[in-house]
């Protein structure tokens, strides 16, 4: 499974940028994640990319998992965050009607 990985150097507004974009392409999301500061750049792009695509009548929500990794021959834990994809019917600005559509893990 491919992840995007996110680093404490990442912008939030790249990534939220490419979270969206695989939405709307239907493509499956996964973050990946290694220490404190890549993880609160990604939950920042979650928060951003969720502003792109509302509107356009997506929500998003991700679920964190721990994985242990292999970084240069030295094993790491990270935390991948799974995607998943709500789609939602909007009349005006509210939102009326909620329903789950495609899980992408």
């Amino acid at each position: 499974m491919d992840y995007l990985k996110v680093s404490s150097k990442s912008s939030p507004a790249s990534v939220a940028g490419a979270i969206a974009g695989m939405v709307k392409d239907g493509v499956p999301v996964n973050l990946q994640c290694v220490g404190a500061g890549a993880v609160n750049q990604a939950i920042k792009a979650m928060a951003i990319a969720r502003g792109f695509l509302i509107p356009t009548g997506f929500d998003i929500s991700c679920a964190p998992v721990f994985s242990d990794i292999l970084i240069n021959g030295e094993s790491r834990t990270a935390i991948r965050l799974s995607v998943y994809v709500h789609q939602i019917s909007l009349q005006g600005s509210d939102i009326i009607e909620t329903q789950d559509s495609q899980t992408v893990a």
